[in-house]
């Protein structure tokens, strides 16, 4: 059911990928790199549902906390259904996953807090060689983009 909801997403949002319409953007933005990970399909299937390809192809730079398909699915389905459903509440959680500028892993783990693009903060914190944002856990750092970089989380950030 969930991957029936998450194809409707993206066969439905309107969004268009820079390029004349392709499903799939070129280049090595955050975007295509989002676009072209199978891990990050319910990340991409949210991003257009949000709108917000445009922002995540532009020039940046940003840093994005992405979690993976696993960390959605430890969302409750019903919860999951109403967030991709809600378009401003949507862009809301999506935003409160980038932050501004390009905060490589070795600059984030001299953190304790970074303001998002959505005005929130999130709390950074380190232990035993993991770094955490919020709850959730860096499972890869540094994906480089042309217009950021990428740190793959395995939680979804609730603001």
């Amino acid at each position: 059911m969930k991957n029936l909801i998450l194809t409707s997403a993206l066969l439905l949002s309107g969004s268009a990928f820079a390029g004349g319409g392709s499903m799939v953007p070129s280049g090595n933005t955050i975007a295509s790199i989002v676009a072209n990970d199978p891990n990050f399909s319910t990340l991409l299937a949210a991003v257009q549902a949000a709108g917000l390809v445009d922002t995540l192809n532009s020039a940046g730079p940003f840093t994005v906390f992405a979690p993976t398909n696993a960390a959605f699915a430890k969302i409750p389905e019903a919860d999951l259904n109403a967030l991709l459903n809600d378009p401003a509440q949507l862009k809301a959680l999506l935003l409160y996953h980038v932050v501004p500028g390009r905060v490589t892993a070795a600059q984030v783990t001299k953190l304790t807090s970074a303001k998002t693009v959505n005005g929130a903060n999130i709390n950074v914190s380190t232990s035993g060689g993991m770094v955490m944002i919020n709850d959730a856990t860096v499972t890869k750092a540094d994906v480089r983009a042309s217009n950021g970089v990428i740190h793959v989380i395995d939680t979804v950030l609730m603001p």
